[in-house]
């Protein structure tokens, strides 16, 4: 019991932590940016919030689903665990 909460305790201080991190920490690859950048000097009012918002979307949706398959797969292998000391 003092282990999960203990892991509660880190889990929720460092999403404070990752919470607190300015906006404009926001990734972009360099490509993009460059490719933003070149695009912004031609044409004056060129919106570019939509592609910093595609790119995390694209970046975070693979961690979200390795993050959903080992959680699954640990919570899994407690079980058999467990059944397999009784």
């Amino acid at each position: 019991m003092k282990k999960a909460a203990t892991t509660g305790l880190i889990a929720f201080v460092l999403g404070l932590l990752l919470s607190a991190l300015p906006l404009q920490v926001q990734a972009q690859c360099t490509m993009c940016k460059t490719q933003v950048e070149a695009s912004r000097q031609e044409k004056d009012g060129y919106d570019t919030t939509g592609l910093n918002k595609g790119i995390l979307y694209l970046m975070t949706i693979p961690y979200v689903l390795i993050g959903t398959v080992g959680y699954f797969w640990y919570r899994n292998s407690k079980r058999k665990k467990i059944a397999g000391s009784r």
